[in-house]
């Protein structure tokens, strides 16, 4: 009888002993969690508005005929052919020359000239004569209004003459140039050449009324369209409405960008982002390992018995991607990127590449 209570004893401490330890199994066998994690780290960040718009060129002009000639298109020195769409122009180069010789003939350019050079001679030789007593001051004026009128006719004539030729006003490029004949008949008012300098462009914009304590003159722009991704721009803003309108909540306001490699073309879709605010030097992170509950804002970070621990989190500016964390990080911190959706306080996790 002794016998079988003291089997009966070592089995229950058996069995004891057995379900003890397949609870501690249990328990040490909790699955981790495969996450991805990054040093926390202090860099830069700046604050954007988001607008869009329209590129256009600073200089723009339509030049058309003043006279009535037959049409020549001139030759392009950098080409050695004529100017053509895309062509670069200097400022006072001649693109088109318009000839009419009876037109010409009728300025009488030349008699104008000598008559002038007559008049001149004609003053100084009464101021001459005036300083001697040989004429009196009336006469002396006299002279002096007849050389005032030669030179008025003889500049009238020469800005007459100027017509004829189609000149650029600034450097740019031919962005529009119609097809004529050489020798065709041009009338006054035809529209010869369309010039653009586009190496600055500007860029009307409609900004939201919450943004208009933030948006400043002078605060920088970057730039970018779908055509040229890979390159950014550097713009400002340049003018600013103190108005708000009443039908679209909005203001209004114009950027200024820089684009001397002409990447940019007017007409162009572009999206600005207008700098607000930049700091540097301070603790970043993703944006959207961002988690929000009841306490506030929190994210997960790595503790050094591999667990999980949420910690609440205080935020500065931010942008689309990246946002400032004042407060709950510090440098060098195991920020968990990847794998966060599913954790709690204090879940087991496993580092992965």
């Amino acid at each position: 009888m002794k016998n079988i209570k003291l089997l009966v004893i070592v089995a229950a401490a058996a069995i004891g002993t057995i379900s003890c330890n397949n609870q501690q199994s249990a328990e040490s066998t909790e699955l981790a969690v495969p996450v991805s994690v990054e040093n926390v780290k202090k860099q830069s960040i700046s604050q954007f508005i988001n607008t869009t718009g329209t590129a256009k060129a600073i200089y723009e002009t339509t030049i058309n005929a003043e006279v009535t000639g037959q049409y020549n298109l001139m030759i392009n020195p950098a080409t050695g052919a004529p100017f053509k769409l895309g062509d670069r122009v200097k400022e006072g180069q001649v693109i088109i020359s318009i000839e009419d010789a009876e037109y010409v003939n009728g300025l009488a350019i030349e008699a104008k000239k000598l008559n002038l050079e007559i008049s001149e001679s004609e003053y100084e030789k009464q101021k001459s004569l005036y300083e001697k007593g040989g004429v009196t001051l009336r006469e002396l004026r006299n002279s002096e209004v007849s050389k005032t009128n030669a030179k008025y006719d003889y500049e009238s004539a020469e800005l007459r003459l100027q017509k004829m030729k189609i000149t650029a006003p600034f450097s740019g490029v031919i962005v529009d140039l119609p097809y004529y004949t050489k020798g065709t008949r041009i009338t006054s008012g035809q529209a010869m050449v369309t010039l653009m300098n586009y190496d600055k462009m500007y860029v009307d914009v409609n900004l939201p009324e919450k943004s208009i304590s933030e948006v400043k003159t002078g605060q920088e722009v970057l730039i970018t369209n779908y055509t040229i991704a890979e390159d950014t721009l550097k713009g400002v803003v340049s003018e600013l409405s103190p108005m708000i309108s009443p039908e679209t909540r909005t203001f209004t306001g114009k950027l200024q960008i820089n684009n001397p490699d002409l990447k940019l073309r007017p007409g162009m879709f572009i999206k600005a982002d207008i700098i607000t605010a930049t700091k540097d030097s301070v603790i970043v992170i993703p944006k959207n390992v961002i988690m929000t509950g009841n306490r506030g804002k929190y994210v997960f970070v790595v503790e050094r018995n591999n667990a999980a621990d949420d910690r609440q989190i205080v935020t500065g500016i931010e942008n689309k991607d990246q946002v400032e964390v004042i407060e709950g990080l510090k440098v060098n911190e195991k920020l968990i990127i990847k794998g966060f959706e599913t954790l709690r306080d204090n879940s087991k996790v496993k580092i992965i590449l």
